[in-house]
């Protein structure tokens, strides 16, 4: 099987790992990462694998990839590119689609207050995360999940799945449309990261714990850091009295 994996962070990393042993040909599209983030980079050149920051939709391909997988890449591929492989091309998207396409998905389902969240493996059409659903598997919120223990949870979870995903596709078994409501968020911190004073209390807990993903920035409340809800009621109590 020859494969163009479009990947980033520790999801690519981990990506790259189980297709090395399978893939004939393995070719990444990925982009460079601060220190704080695993390096696709990096890890392709340990195990010479041929790999590119460029956008996958931009550069020339050195096969024509029999199937081509997205995990957590930033780029949209264009429609001409996902037409050109044998098998369907297969993304993995950390929310039970079609809720939460888009960016942040983990983040919002728990900002909402969902009791569970999930991830999805289906066919990319060009446009966001709207394809056939190939695969789809839910896994529950905790009162005590951050935005970092909830994303890697379903990704580490997700990604347990990828070659059942692709064998699916490979046999011919027909992806399943997506069906109920539907939801979409940009590429961007929620809210701004900021917590807003008409919020419920219990919607501020869940936003502070959803903001935990360091070493990005926490919540914050009037310009001020806030790592637990203790941080805010302090902090809200304060601003009342001045």
């Amino acid at each position: 099987m020859d494969v163009v994996l479009c990947a980033y962070h520790w999801a690519g990393c981990r990506a790259v790992s189980l297709l090395r042993p399978l893939t004939t040909r393995l070719f990444v599209c990925t982009h460079d990462a601060p220190p704080y983030i695993p390096s696709v980079i990096r890890l392709c050149n340990t195990w010479n694998i041929p790999c590119t920051t460029c956008n996958v939709s931009q550069v020339d391909l050195p096969f024509r990839p029999d199937v081509l997988i997205s995990v957590y890449y930033r780029y949209r591929i264009t429609e001409t590119l996902l037409n050109s492989r044998s098998i369907a091309p297969v993304n993995l998207h950390p929310s039970l689609l079609p809720r939460y396409r888009g960016c942040s998905s983990t983040a919002w389902a728990l900002i909402n207050g969902d009791a569970e969240t999930g991830f999805t493996y289906h066919v990319m059409d060009g446009m966001f995360d709207s394809g056939p659903i190939i695969l789809q598997r839910r896994l529950p919120i905790y009162p005590w999940d951050t935005g970092l223990s909830l994303y890697y949870r379903v990704m580490f979870e997700g990604l347990a799945y990828l070659t059942q995903a692709i064998d699916a596709c490979q046999d011919g078994i027909a992806p399943r449309a997506q069906v109920g409501p539907s939801s979409y968020h940009p590429r961007g911190c929620p809210y701004g990261g900021e917590i807003d004073d008409a919020w419920p209390d219990d919607m501020v807990e869940r936003f502070i714990r959803a903001m935990i993903f360091p070493p990005l920035p926490p919540a914050q409340y009037k310009g001020m850091p806030v790592l637990c809800m203790e941080d805010y009621l302090a902090l809200r109590n304060n601003a009342r009295k001045s």
